[in-house]
């Protein structure tokens, strides 16, 4: 599965977002409303939906865990609400690799302290140079010193690590294993700057594909871990002894003992592998090490595990399983801190029949195993898999023995036990984060119980959104490597991805605008139809037949009746077919590999382009006819849509900096196009609900307008513009789909590239720009009883999290409120979402921005804040409603 990601998000950056990567611009004259704070943003939830190579607790601070990711970014666990929070939304179009994770190191000596070293590409396909992210508040903000060098969240090797690793008794030296032949490399100043340890001795060797003349399998993998042995340094003092671990079978890990003055080599180490991790154990004196033959983390058929007595220099085979029996390597090593005997580990690249878990509670002398056989192939489990809150992570199989569905996992390289708690532990998949709170029944006899740990980590790649006028479905989905969903409640889990067929990727979707519950996608598939219809509105699906030829899902258009489709797919030329595509023929006069698209009035007319040059049909698709337009992009890195409601009403957005680059738009059916002249550069075209008094649907796109990159949203065909995301929510790229809602105005679906599909809602019921009062005019003065639940979700170190809950126990609506209130210990607020606020002094005002003035009796309004404190952070005591106070409950 995650091999199909990887290639995914490879085409999808070769052949459209490096095309796309936009230069500096003069700013134009184009009036640009920057009204971001109207905007709330979430995710419409899956759950997880790609791969988690590495989870980092701090050693100091019970509860303060981070999860990276290789292209969605980095997270910080929050325990009161058991979710992940966010931390790199505010990475711009520019540095989209920025969202790619190579590493994470969160400090013990100041818990406020966590860095992360990103950049998704080492090749060409990442335009940017790496960086190494530091921040003073757990990821809330951060600020970056670039490398001059790039860094791989997203190449082979990248569940190896950690590659980042802080000093634990002095905090201000920190280290970092590059890859591509970088080296080892330090700094001295918390990670403002850094330097290259020049006397270390190995760069590394090892590359996964010599061959690959793309750079990315045959990208040197470099430095792959540090670890640091704390018992041989003071508080204050550089740690002496310091392991390293390179991607060099006959040299995997080097030792300093003098605070990186000089480096040796192990003497005496295991040969012809690669340690995937080194976790030392300094209470009992003790590096464990994970050994596979190859780079991971889908590949590895051969492994070992080792311990080194770092006393005496002794090293012991403690492999749980003969070499000659693996057919997988290990990595996901742990140690449990509260019983530092406790060593577990994982057969990361065993994809069949599952992945496995290794527990032992003597260093490693013995060990136990997560499930084996009874009498093949029956299997016994010592845990149970409850998926109920992700149920789509049995992906609807039905696998005969020994295989289970859903599986425990594949590509577990990331598995660590809570430092603070042995009943706690978290291990990363390829889909998904999976974690027990009783994992010591392991020893006792019992079964553990395993789930999903990953509610708001959202890791999916987006190609493809739409939204339908009717039906149960409010989102169709098309992803990478899960295929993709049916959202009929965007906060909530939905049951399954789409099946029969289950596609690999989904390329490109489409329903029938008057008719809905028609809906056809198409994507990839190693056998099976790469077509798939559906005459319920996504509720089921079956497959079509292929043309010959067909190698992968293409572009995809429905008629607007739904009597017909056209298909432009992956290995052959596009083709057309009355019904559900049981037969199909070439359609002439278009070129292969054309994007597709279809009227959404007229039944009989589709529209493609190709290289410059738009394309219509008039006869559902048999004959197409190059427009006389010109002036269009020439490459291929173009979106386009046709309005509903209006025949021959066409959007076109895309192109290269290079050349022509920004948004058309054409009223004739695409026989012309006019440029927008203040768009200077666009990629995703979408249509949503028209605003309030407005005749035409709402414009929005992924676009830099006025020398602003972002997503922006028009209300009057275009004349003007307003910016609806700000520089805290970017999300990378967003240059793959953009759909507004056309049942609920101001709401717009973004397709972002490993955060999953975000979604917005405006406080702007008006259609302009503006959001609430922005702490000035008359406060609202609502009549009635008030009850408010004041909850700190989230304390650390000098700052807090909190959210309010405003409930009107009266027996009339508010038409609009205002909520005082003073902090008794002078903490202060930095942040606040859902309303808007002043402060002066500890006396704190909170006021309904527009969309959520009006509260019915008995209803509720809610809104949060992060803010800081010294001292104490005691809770406020007393509430205001304009004059009256209000219960505290």
């Amino acid at each position: 599965m995650r091999r199909t990601r990887i290639l995914t998000a490879v085409l999808a950056l070769a052949a459209g977002l490096l095309a796309g990567t936009p230069p500096a611009l003069a700013g134009t004259t184009q009036r640009v409303a920057l009204a971001a704070d109207t905007y709330t943003w979430s995710n419409a939830r899956i759950d997880g939906g790609g791969f988690v190579p590495g989870i980092v607790f701090n050693r100091s601070e019970k509860n303060l865990a981070y999860a990276r990711t290789d292209i969605g970014g980095a997270y910080r666990w929050s325990e009161a609400t058991k979710t992940w929070t966010p931390l790199l939304d505010s990475v711009g179009w520019d540095e989209w690799g920025h969202t790619g994770v190579v590493s994470l190191a969160s400090d013990s000596v100041d818990p406020d302290k966590v860095y992360a070293a990103v950049g998704t590409y080492t090749n060409s396909w990442d335009p940017t140079d790496g960086a190494v992210l530091r921040s003073l508040d757990r990821g809330a903000s951060w600020q970056k010193t670039d490398l001059p060098f790039k860094l791989g969240g997203n190449m082979p090797g990248r569940g190896m690590g950690e590659r980042l690793a802080i000093d634990p008794n002095k905090d201000s030296v920190l280290y970092l294993g590059a890859p591509s032949g970088k080296g080892l490399w330090r700094s001295t100043d918390s990670g403002v700057t850094w330097s290259q340890v020049t006397n270390f001795p190995d760069v590394g060797t090892y590359v996964q594909d010599p061959a690959d003349t793309t750079g990315y399998a045959s990208d040197n993998q470099g430095i792959v871990w540090v670890t640091f042995d704390e018992s041989t340094g003071t508080a204050g003092t550089a740690t002496k002894t310091i392991y390293v671990g390179v991607a060099d079978k006959d040299n995997a890990v080097y030792r300093s003992t003098d605070a990186g003055a000089t480096w040796t080599r192990l003497v005496g180490q295991p040969t012809g592998y690669l340690a995937h991790k080194g976790v030392l154990d300094a209470k009992n004196g003790y590096l464990y090490l994970a050994y596979s033959d190859k780079g991971g983390p889908y590949d590895g058929g051969k492994g070992q595990l080792w311990r080194y007595a770092t006393a005496t220099g002794t090293w012991t085979n403690i492999s749980p399983v003969a070499e000659a029996d693996t057919y997988y390597g290990f990595s996901g090593l742990t140690v449990d801190r509260q019983h530092p005997g406790t060593v577990m580990a994982t057969a990361y690249s065993s994809w069949w029949p599952d992945t496995q878990l290794f527990r032992s509670t003597d260093s490693g002398a013995t060990w136990t195993k997560a499930w084996d056989y009874t009498s093949y192939p029956n299997r016994s489990d010592r845990y149970t898999l409850d998926v109920s809150s992700a149920p789509w992570l049995t992906f609807g199989a039905n696998p005969s023995p020994p295989e289970q569905s859903p599986k425990l996992g594949w590509m577990t390289e990331a598995l660590e036990i809570d430092p603070f708690d042995s009943d706690r532990m978290m291990y990363g998949t390829g889909a998904t984060l999976f974690g027990t709170e009783d994992l010591t029944q392991w020893d006792s006899g019992g079964q553990f119980t395993v789930r999903p740990m990953v509610q708001g980590l959202e890791e999916t790649s987006v190609n493809d959104l739409a939204a339908p006028p009717s039906g149960g479905a409010q989102l169709f989905s098309a992803l990478g490597d899960i295929g993709g969903f049916r959202h009929t409640d965007l906060t909530k889990v939905p049951s399954m991805m789409y099946t029969s067929p289950t596609f690999t990727t989904t390329t490109s979707l489409d329903f029938a605008e008057a008719n809905p519950n028609t809906v056809v996608r198409v994507g990839d598939l190693d056998s099976g139809p790469h077509i798939a219809f559906s005459t319920d509105n996504g509720a089921n699906w079956f497959g079509g037949t292929d043309p010959s030829g067909v190698s992968g899902g293409g572009t995809v258009a429905a008629a607007a009746d739904g009597s017909r489709f056209v298909w432009s797919p992956a290995g052959t030329g596009v083709q057309y077919a009355t019904g559900f595509g049981s037969s199909w023929a070439a359609s002439s006069g278009i070129p292969a590999g054309a994007i597709v698209e279809s009227d959404r009035v007229d039944p009989k007319t589709f529209y493609g382009f190709k290289s410059g040059k738009f394309y219509v049909s008039t006869d559902g698709g048999a004959t197409f006819t190059a427009s006389a337009a010109t002036g269009l992009p020439s490459g291929d890195s173009v979106r386009f849509k046709a309005l509903p409601g209006t025949k021959g009403d066409i959007w076109l957005a895309g192109g290269a900096a290079d050349g022509a680059y920004g948004l058309w738009h054409s009223t004739d059916g695409g026989a012309s196009f006019a440029k927008l002249a203040d768009v200077g550069q666009a990629d995703t075209i979408g249509f949503g609900k028209a605003a309030p008094g407005a005749s035409y649907q709402t414009l929005y796109t992924s676009a830099k307008i006025g020398g602003v990159r972002g997503i922006f949203r028009s209300t009057d065909m275009g004349s003007t513009w307003t910016r609806i995301n700000d520089d805290a929510h970017q999300w990378g790229w967003t240059g793959a789909a953009i759909t507004g809602d056309p049942r609920v105005y101001g709401r717009v679906y973004v397709s972002t590239n490993g955060r999953g599909v975000i979604y917005g809602d405006t406080s702007d019921t008006g259609g302009g720009g503006g959001g609430g009062d922005g702490g000035g005019g008359t406060d609202p003065t609502p009549s009635g009883a008030c009850t408010v639940a004041y909850t700190v979700t989230n304390q650390w170190t000098g700052g807090f999290q909190a959210d309010v809950r405003l409930t009107n126990t009266g027996s009339t609506a508010w038409s609009g409120w205002s909520l005082g209130w003073s902090f008794p210990d002078g903490q202060t607020i930095g942040q606040l979402w859902n309303a808007d606020w002043t402060q002066s002094g500890t006396a704190v005002t909170a006021r309904n921005v527009g969309w959520n003035g009006t509260v019915a009796s008995g209803s509720s309004v809610s809104f949060g804040f992060t803010g800081t404190w010294t001292g104490s952070n005691t809770e406020p005591t007393a509430f205001e409603l304009g004059d009256q106070t209000c219960a505290v409950a």
